[in-house]
């Protein structure tokens, strides 16, 4: 790619951002989108203020929500959102410490040496800029054994020992932070309850009775209650149904005009008798009661091999969880309790997992996840194929011959090699979160912070190896698989192959990550599409609305991705930190404004993402190290490639301290914390309503009370009876 087709994906990429920057201050504005920028304000009651007349402002675009997104300190933001929000953001920032040190080392120190190089091209006319290879600017155009790659390897030492600084750095402060949350927080049901699950049920006595039976003896002085799981998919179903039908019902009450409440039952509407429509309705809603009480009847017998157990003490709840319960280590098989609101329910009662079964049916259910990613990834193959083809013109001549007079226009060739590739990698990636949800989901995570968390990691290893390694390998080493099986090899193949997709991440970086940032977060634009054509058939009355939770799955990944591209190409291509510092930027700015105006937490985790963010980061380290030992190797400076080998042995030195110094913490909390808040528990004189509140706070929601008005006036029984 010449400087010219990248200056052309800048400038179209640039041109969409300041719409949607443009689009998003005049919108934001309008009272009819408020539950699409600010959901989190309306369902706190903070936005009505702007629903009055006409107003000539709200037509003006402005800049004041980046102002407000950056006023509030990181302890405003954790009281209006979560640790894990917080610790997002410091994603951001280590981004920006690490890059803005990188910048200044690359762009002004080692992208001028690479561009005076002759390797590549001895011409060094700067009038003929826009035509120059942005190969020029990487360290392929240093001379063969040129004492000037001793910069760079110097660069590659001090950098690697900032970023590890910096890392070091993070952790300790999100570990403080971690405990500073617990320390201020609350009783919550989750520090005292445990999952116990293969439980192993005698004949003749019910789970129920089998676990009381259990804890009353084994805990006799900190066991509390339990609440057996039951199969509750069918209940689920009805009550889902059954308040869906009954918010119908309402709508049709305000919104529809009595002379219009009438239609035929047949097929359509255009056939048959005249019916009321409220009348129909109310009589479904009827029938739906009647079978979710049947069901809530039923449901005592469906039990599942599982219980939440509850203790008096986070100590108590401590030692069942780490103790081996029983002599078969497959039966009482204990696991930390998720918060009431974060346990994921229909997995219980799911025919697509084996957790109601055996401990070797739920590890053969991971087995399967493990080859459907397999198989994912290697289908993703195709679209990456295709990307490849299109950055590489004279192949797509190739493959289409009928092309090449359009290809051979200069606007053409510039859009399609700087613009189109990027753009279509995005759109075919972003299919990838949901299909990682759904596979996480059917792993065995019984909540939904297990769920992300599990799917963070697949998305971000699926991202690295599709889009970093086989972009890369493509066309070269990819389909020669024996290559990886010799280690010695590696170095090298990474070494000629990376360097050589630097334009390529450039651009990608610029639509992926500039563009992508403003429509789809900031913008909104799927929600907004969404709002307006839901509009004219919504009605006053709709209570469907539901404030969004941030998508850790797939935002943290994208973030770390560009994190691992500009740890990479620090030293072979340092063009593309500039264009990551803006990214970062706009990132922090954004997403503060989201999570104060759009985002509420859905579960809380106490920071348990950060070890991710710090493995890949290592990962990233590793990788530079890597390719620095085949490019010095290539570029003829075997010492310089022979003392880098112990940079990565001293890096994974490094992370194994912080593994054993840092990750603890993130795992349980020890023993001087829990008596500490236990000791506090102690003074507390509403300790003993906590307790009450505590018997029932892992009931499953659908066997919970639920009252609804009747559709008719005339009956006032709820719509759904107490559960068992």
């Amino acid at each position: 790619m010449i400087v010219w087709a990248l200056l052309t994906s800048v400038g179209i990429n640039l041109g969409l951002c300041l719409l949607f920057f443009t689009l998003y201050s005049v919108l934001r504005k309008q009272p009819s989108n408020l539950e699409v920028y600010a959901p989190r304000l309306v369902a706190a009651k903070e936005g009505s203020e702007q629903k009055n007349g006409f107003n000539f402002e709200r037509l003006l675009p402005t800049a004041g929500w980046v102002k407000r997104a950056w006023q509030p300190s990181e302890d405003e933001l954790l009281s209006v959102s979560s640790l894990d929000a917080v610790v997002f953001i410091r994603i951001f920032i280590f981004s920006l410490r690490v890059f803005g040190f990188a910048g200044i080392v690359g762009v002004l120190i080692l992208l001028p040496i690479n561009y005076l190089g002759n390797q590549l091209d001895v011409d060094f006319d700067f009038s003929d800029l826009p035509n120059k290879s942005l190969d020029s600017f990487s360290i392929s155009n240093v001379n063969d054994g040129s004492k000037w790659l001793w910069v760079h390897f110097c660069a590659v030492y001090i950098f690697s020992g900032v970023v590890c600084y910096l890392l070091h750095y993070e952790y300790g402060y999100i570990s403080s932070k971690r405990y500073a949350h617990y320390y201020s927080s609350k009783p919550q049901p989750h520090q005292f309850t445990i999952l116990v699950r293969g439980i192993p049920v005698s004949s003749g006595s019910s789970c129920s009775e089998t676990v009381e039976r259990f804890f009353t003896e084994y805990y006799p002085s900190t066991y509390l209650s339990h609440a057996v799981v039951r199969r509750t998919n069918e209940l689920q179903r009805l009550t889902s149904d059954a308040e869906k039908l009954y918010r119908r019902l309402v709508h049709l009450k305000s919104e529809t005009k009595p002379q219009q409440r009438s239609r035929r039952d047949g097929f359509c509407g255009l056939f048959g008798r005249k019916v009321d429509v409220l009348d129909q309705y109310g009589k479904k809603l009827e029938n739906l009661e009647d079978n979710v009480r049947m069901e809530q009847l039923s449901v005592a017998g469906k039990e599942v091999p599982a219980a939440f157990v509850s203790f008096k003490s986070r100590l108590g709840a401590a030692i069942a969880l780490h103790i081996q319960q029983g002599t078969n280590p497959t039966e009482w098989v204990t696991e930390r309790a998720p918060e009431p609101q974060d346990v994921h329910w229909p997995f219980f009662s799911s025919s697509f997992t084996f957790f109601s079964s055996s401990f070797i049916k739920r590890w053969i259910s991971k087995l399967v996840v493990v080859v459907a990613c397999a198989a994912l990834t290697i289908l993703f193959l195709i679209p990456v194929v295709i990307v490849q083809g299109l950055t590489n013109l004279e192949q797509l001549e190739t493959w289409f011959p009928f092309l090449k007079s359009i290809l051979n226009l200069t606007v053409v060739s510039e859009v399609i090699t700087g613009y189109l590739p990027s753009l279509i990698l995005h759109l075919f990636l972003s299919f990838v979160p949901p299909i990682m949800i759904m596979l996480s989901s059917m792993e065995g995570c019984i909540s939904f912070s297990q769920i992300e968390k599990s799917a963070c990691t697949k998305m971000l290893w699926f991202t690295i190896w599709n889009i970093f390694l086989a972009n890369t390998l493509s066309g070269s080493v990819l389909y020669r698989f024996n290559i990886f099986l010799e280690p010695k090899k590696i170095p090298g193949i990474l070494a000629d192959a990376v360097p050589a997709q630097a334009s390529f991440f450039i651009a990608y970086v610029v639509t992926s990550g500039w563009t992508s940032l403003l429509s789809s977060e900031l913008f909104r634009l799927l929600p907004l599409i969404s709002s307006i054509i839901k509009r004219p058939f919504s009605g006053k009355d709709d209570d469907e609305f539901e404030v969004p939770s941030i998508p850790y799955h797939s935002d943290i990944p994208k973030v770390l991705f560009f994190g691992l591209l500009g740890i990479t190409y620090f030293f072979l291509a340092p063009l593309i930190l500039p264009f990551l510092l803006v990214y970062c930027c706009l990132g922090y700015i954004i997403y503060r404004n989201q999570l104060l105006n759009v985002y509420a937490p859905k579960y809380e985790t106490g920071g348990r993402f950060w070890p991710t963010v710090h493995n890949s980061t290592i990962f990233s380290l590793v990788l530079m190290h890597v390719i620095a030992i085949g490019i010095f190797g290539l570029k003829k400076l075997s010492l310089a490639s022979s003392l880098t080998v112990p940079l990565p042995i001293l890096t994974l030195l490094f992370n194994e301290y912080c593994r054993k110094r840092f990750l603890p913490i993130f795992k349980d909390y020890p023993v001087e914390c829990l008596i500490k808040k236990d000791r506090e528990d102690q003074n507390d004189p509403t300790i003993a309503v906590f307790y009450d509140k505590l018997r029932t706070a892992y009931k499953d929601p659908a066997l919970m009370p639920k009252r609804h008005p009747r559709s008719t006036d005339d009956h006032n029984s709820p719509l759904l009876q107490a559960g068992v």
